[in-house]
């Protein structure tokens, strides 16, 4: 075309300088990878050269440069007021002639060759020189403007756009990272909308925003156009997608969360900038079911993983459903510029050293723990009240609020999710965030001192007070070779990645009732017998489950989910699930869960584990659990997960048990199947030889088993002071076991407290032979120095 004007098909990431990140990165997929699988809309980009022949015109570009060069960004009241002007005289600026008849022409041509010409509208984007490089990121400070249609509102446009290189935040941004504001251009990149006001949209990582795994594909969708999940204007729907999996053409979904999607950005009647989009409610029904389907989660995660093939780092993506045609698109992607910037060979673990008063609960944003005074802003007016260490609370934040978030101890929202603006600019700036709460700018007071953690999984909490907390860092280089394999105890699929990262060789246990208590709440014959049960509990239970296709499949698919998550997060390295372990009084505390639990006196020996599973009563219950493994291992081929079968009280039990499993589909040896015995009884120690005709190991549990061994109640205070795994009578059961497994060839490892609590008993152990110790996750690093800090001084001497 011209030197104003460049096509997408005529540019790539070469072509920066001219079009800036967001429009050569558009230019490039559309040249490459369309063929490959990826829909990205057309259209033009006008040049920077262009853009700097516009300020050139009538001495504008002398007084923009004399005025902010002048200003002192610290000074926010000055920089808005410096902003406002510098933005009203580049809006009031004229187009030269030639660029305004470039970008006649080529609009026109566009309109002409489109196949809905009377209809069709448009995004104007901004595209800075500087944006989207690998160590800047410039992404969401300039202006975009969606469904604008008719040239001279397409010309506009491009003025408000070429205006917000001087908006308040960008301002701010370029002089914190030392970037000259006359180095930096604007392209604006006119786009064919994607039909997502009747559609879906949302924003995808290539990575894990919040661990930096990077098997994952993490995925948030809602119903409109996507400025509302990037403004934070929504709590989203939430995917993670497994890598492997989907490059083997297997089911990949790890995880789905259902977002409120209250409202959604769709198009206004006008077609100019201010009035081109407006917020409508969603339905009730809509927001409770997810707003695209599995096979569209996974043709997303396709086409990022080769945009992410194609460009050799992880991206950030934004995407749209069209729901004229029903097809996704590409919309944007850029270099991901926070987690994959993280040493990988340094792990930071902040803990909580104390309990503290939950105030409110969201998403948790990073993984750190900030404290300091509330300070609640109701608008941006109020951004000279803020002061440097302030907890900031708000509603929801877009750009403008940048220049007080970078002096935040943390972030609380009431709207909001883990792609929302909030959560990209706490991630950038290294502080933790709490978003989509709901209500913190009601329960959270100005100058009231709170502590916000991120620090303990998927969800965000704001405690009451500043409470104690700690920073562990742990070079992974640096840890030498323990003398047996440390496995980890892993309570919650929420923090699998994260805990991924430390030092390990696997999961020793992790606990499918945990997943049954977070991840589904109600218990399983309540799903069963759903149509029959009382109206309210019916009602109860199908507005938690309405977003899968069954009552029996909500269960399948979110245990499914939760050790698949497991599963991904340490393969190949062996994951130990744990059937269900719930004791009559704790599955009665589930939804529903009164109906059909006896009480019993002393439910720790009471109906629980193999006896339960092997059960009539409780049949079709074990067979769902089975169902979720066996989808996990043999569909989705992630054949780590071994199964552990607890409290075996008999030998008939033992055979009773592998019976069942293996009419589930799950037998021994099948698909690298091992199925393992919680050793946790004293008959099982007593009869090692015999229950190690029907499984391939021990683990050993040495809560219970020194609780049955010595005959007392750990939890009553009045014996609890005899509770110890360190007792001869004990040790005796412990040696049996670890012998019996041995001398069979089987596998035998411990997953208690035990050797957590008492470096003498994990330092004993080691001489017994234990093939390994699965340990909580605060105590893994420095039980692994101990251990390996006394084998080199033991071959030393």
């Amino acid at each position: 075309m011209t030197n104003n004007i460049l096509w997408f098909t005529e540019i790539g990431m070469n072509d920066v300088g001219q079009v800036g990140g967001k429009n050569a990165s558009l230019g490039e997929m559309v040249s490459n990878l369309s063929g490959a699988g990826v829909s990205v809309p057309g259209g033009f980009a006008t040049t920077a050269d262009a853009y700097r022949d516009f300020l050139a015109a009538d001495g504008l570009y002398q007084r923009i440069r004399s005025t902010v060069e002048a200003l002192d960004v610290t000074d926010v009241a000055e920089l808005a007021r410096v902003g406002a002007n510098v933005r009203e005289w580049i809006e009031n600026q004229p187009l030269p002639a030639d660029f305004e008849s470039g970008i006649r022409t080529a609009y026109e041509s566009l309109v002409a060759s489109d196949s809905q010409p009377e209809s069709v509208s448009w995004a104007v984007r901004s595209s800075a020189t500087a944006e989207d490089l690998p160590d800047a990121s410039f992404a969401g400070q300039q202006e975009t403007f969606l469904n604008i249609s008719g040239i001279d509102n397409i010309l506009a446009a491009i003025r408000s756009v070429f205006a917000s290189l001087y908006n308040d935040r960008a301002i701010a941004y370029r002089v914190h990272h030392g970037f000259d504001h006359h180095d930096v251009a604007l392209s604006a990149g006119i786009q064919r909308m994607v039909r997502s006001d009747v559609g879906a949209s949302g924003v995808l990582f290539t990575v894990d925003t919040e661990s930096g795994f990077d098997r994952a594909v993490f995925i948030t969708s809602s119903y409109g156009l996507g400025e509302a999940v990037v403004q934070g204007a929504v709590n989203p729907d939430e995917f993670y997608v497994y890598k492997p999996a989907l490059r083997a053409d297997r089911p990949s979904i790890l995880k789905r969360s259902v977002g409120e999607k209250a409202v959604k950005m769709v198009y206004a009647h006008g077609r100019y900038v201010g009035g081109s989009t407006v917020f409508t409610d969603v339905a009730e029904a809509d927001r409770a079911r997810f707003s695209i389907t599995d096979a569209e989660v996974e043709e997303l995660a396709r086409q990022a993983l080769i945009i992410e093939e194609h460009y050799g780092r992880p991206m950030d993506i934004e995407w749209g459903k069209d729901g004229v045609d029903g097809r996704l698109y590409i919309l944007q992607a850029r270099p991901e510029t926070v987690v994959s910037r993280v040493d990988g060979n340094v792990t930071r673990r902040f803990v909580l050293e104390e309990p503290g008063t939950v105030i409110t609960i969201g998403r948790a944003i990073g993984q750190k723990i900030g404290a300091g005074p509330v300070r609640v802003m109701k608008s941006i007016a109020q951004m000279d009240q803020f002061q440097p260490g302030d907890v900031l609370v708000a509603d929801m934040t877009d750009p403008d609020w940048e220049p007080i978030m970078k002096l935040a101890s943390a972030i609380v929202t009431n709207r909001g999710g883990r792609t929302c603006h909030a959560a990209i600019i706490a991630r950038e700036l290294g502080i933790p965030a709490v978003v989509g709460t709901g209500d913190a700018t009601i329960a959270l007071q100005n100058g009231q001192e709170v502590t916000v953690s991120c620090a303990e999984g998927d969800n965000g909490f704001v405690y009451d007070g500043i409470l104690a907390f700690d920073e562990v860092i742990t070079k992974l280089d640096e840890m030498p070779e323990a003398p047996t394999k440390i496995m980890l105890n892993v309570g919650t699929p929420d923090q699998a990645f994260a805990f991924s990262k430390l030092p390990n060789k696997g999961v020793g246990l992790a606990r499918l009732e945990f997943v049954i208590n977070r991840q589904i709440g109600i218990h399983p014959k309540a799903l069963l017998e759903h149509d029959s049960l009382e109206p309210a509990l019916r009602d109860e239970i199908s507005e938690r489950i309405a977003a899968y296709p069954s009552p029996r499949q909500y269960f399948v698919q979110r245990v499914a989910e939760g050790v698949s998550m497991l599963a991904a997060a340490f393969a190949p390295e062996k994951v130990i699930v744990r059937l269900s372990d719930f004791k009559s009084n704790e599955y009665a505390n589930l939804i529903g869960g009164e109906l059909y639990e006896p009480h019993e006196e002393n439910p720790m020996l009471g109906y629980r584990g193999a006896s339960r599973y092997i059960s009539p009563d409780f049949r079709e219950c074990f067979d769902m659990e089975c169902e979720a493994l066996k989808f996990v291992r043999d569909e989705m081929g992630l054949t780590n997960v071994e199964i552990m079968v607890p409290f075996v009280r008999t030998v008939g039990e033992a055979h009773a048990v592998i019976e069942l499993l293996g009419e589930n589909g799950l037998r021994r040896g099948e698909n690298g199947l091992r199925v393992i015995m919680m050793c946790e009884l004293p008959s099982n120690a007593v009869l090692a030889d015999e229950f190690l005709e029907y499984f391939d190991g021990f683990s050993i549990g040495s809560n219970d088993m020194t609780q049955l061994t010595l005959g007392l109640d750990r939890d009553s205070g009045l014996v609890a002071a005899t509770f110890d795994e360190r007792d001869p009578a004990v040790l005796k059961m412990l040696t049996m076991a670890i012998e019996a497994c041995r001398r069979a060839g089987k596998y035998v490892g411990i997953c208690g407290q035990g050797p957590s609590d008492h470096p003498d008993l994990a330092e004993w152990l080691v001489e017994q032979g234990i093939e390994s110790m699965s340990l909580n996750p605060d105590t893994v690093v420095e039980t692994w120095l101990r251990l390996a800090k006394r084998e080199t001084l033991a071959a030393a001497n």
